[in-house]
């Protein structure tokens, strides 16, 4: 069986470190895993006033959630949170009330950052707003990643073997994680 992952990344910038790092994830992760980016960035603004009649770009990011098995963020930190257009993205998927795309889906959390604490302040933000959400998060391995450009190339390469083999465990737990949640959870078809 191959599970389908949606992800999200979490910058907006054309040159995001935290896409660089997406690139290596799929390139790591286990081979029943099928990798669909989510876009974020063409979202309006959420406001209750749309639960009536939802946009066209609010309504994508719904399906797209709902053609996944499961859904993986990839996130830089911002003033010790999680940036405003992921928070607007988490807003419109789980909404309007009673219709939240995250209930019960397997997800994970992982981002890059120069900083040496990596992304972590920002992800205990993000894994609380998931939390609300009642998706079901994996909580370990957890993974603060400092970014090196040296040791990722353009296309998803790791040169250094002991980030290679951390990323890739990473995303072997993702699956498996996955798979846990999905015999006991079982996405709607």
């Amino acid at each position: 069986m191959t599970y389908q992952v949606g992800y999200f990344i979490g910058s907006l910038s054309s040159a995001s470190i935290n896409r660089t790092l997406s690139k290596a994830l799929i390139r790591l992760a286990p081979e029943d895993l099928s990798f669909t980016e989510i876009p974020i960035g063409n979202l309006p603004l959420y406001s209750p006033d749309y639960d009536s009649a939802y946009p066209p770009e609010a309504t994508a990011l719904k399906e797209a959630i709902a053609g996944s098995d499961a859904v993986l963020f990839v996130t830089p930190e911002y003033n010790r949170s999680i940036p405003g257009a992921l928070k607007n993205a988490i807003d419109w998927a789980s909404r309007p009330w009673g219709k939240n795309s995250f209930h019960h889906i397997p997800a994970a959390v992982i981002g890059a950052s120069p900083g040496l604490i990596g992304t972590a302040v920002g992800q205990q933000s993000l894994r609380a707003v998931l939390g609300f959400c009642n998706a079901r998060q994996m909580t370990s391995p957890e993974a603060y990643i400092q970014f090196k450009p040296d040791l990722y190339g353009a296309d998803g390469e790791v040169f250094d073997e002991a980030t290679a083999a951390f990323l890739s465990a990473f995303m072997a737990e993702f699956r498996d994680h996955v798979a846990r949640v999905l015999t006991v959870l079982p996405r709607p078809a």
